[in-house]
């Protein structure tokens, strides 16, 4: 385990198929932070004593558990995880208004973004499918604009390297790929978005992403048996 002065042990409560999850999976990955993932297995029906020990306020996951500290919501997962472990690769930018802007996109992404997905996944008609389609639209084509600026031309929203804005926005890729299954129409598209095209397989295929981001079909079969439930 990489070091911060302190041998405690690590731990994350998540779901595989979590979005939220996914982000701390992929922080302490790109920190080589050893630790035991512990998968909360049937979270659509009851919560774990461990969660509800950990987490007893919102009880979700993630949860990070580091020494008797615990640690919740995603965002603020990734954050501790890169100051508690400040060896590199850095997550956050250094330049304190680059820090700034990357906050300003990631609480875009789990406001507006998330926002409109779960609003067209829950639509009752097509009205209000076709509404809900068109901010989700609205909102990718803002990401996609702040991609390209802070890009800089390289391959992630961070510039060569993954950063913050990729792995919250990261988080979007697998419930965007299951609405399009449903829904057949393609809300990342190189027409309107071909910056976030790119990103988003180059993003899957990444080393610190891959091993722990469900396929498609993964998402879409979870989806199937989440609304069977509900």
């Amino acid at each position: 385990m990489t070091q911060n002065g302190s041998n405690s042990t690590v731990k994350l409560i998540g779901t595989w198929s979590s979005p939220f999850a996914l982000r701390a999976r992929i922080a302490l990955h790109l920190k080589s932070v050893e630790y035991e993932y512990i998968e909360e297995a049937d979270v659509l029906k009851s919560k774990s004593d461990l969660l509800l020990k950990y987490n007893p306020i919102h009880k979700k996951v993630p949860v990070l558990i580091h020494g008797d500290d615990s640690i919740c919501e995603s965002l603020n997962i990734v954050q501790y995880v890169d100051e508690a472990w400040p060896s590199k690769p850095s997550i956050f930018p250094s330049n304190p208004k680059e820090r700034a802007y990357a906050r300003f996109w990631a609480h875009f992404v789990d406001g507006k973004c998330f926002e409109s997905i779960d609003a067209v996944a829950g639509a009752k008609d097509d009205a209000g499918r076709m509404a809900a389609a068109g901010n989700l639209m609205e909102s990718l084509a803002a990401l996609e604009e702040a991609f390209q600026k802070s890009s800089k031309g390289g391959e992630f929203f961070g510039g060569e390297n993954i950063g913050y804005v990729d792995i919250a926005c990261g988080a979007i890729v697998g419930p965007l790929s299951v609405i399009e299954a449903f829904s057949g129409v393609k809300f990342l598209s190189t027409d309107t978005t071909p910056g976030l095209v790119q990103w988003a397989e180059r993003f899957r295929a990444h080393e610190s992403v891959k091993p722990f981001m469900p396929t498609v079909a993964e998402f879409v079969e979870f989806a199937k048996q989440k609304f069977s439930v509900q």
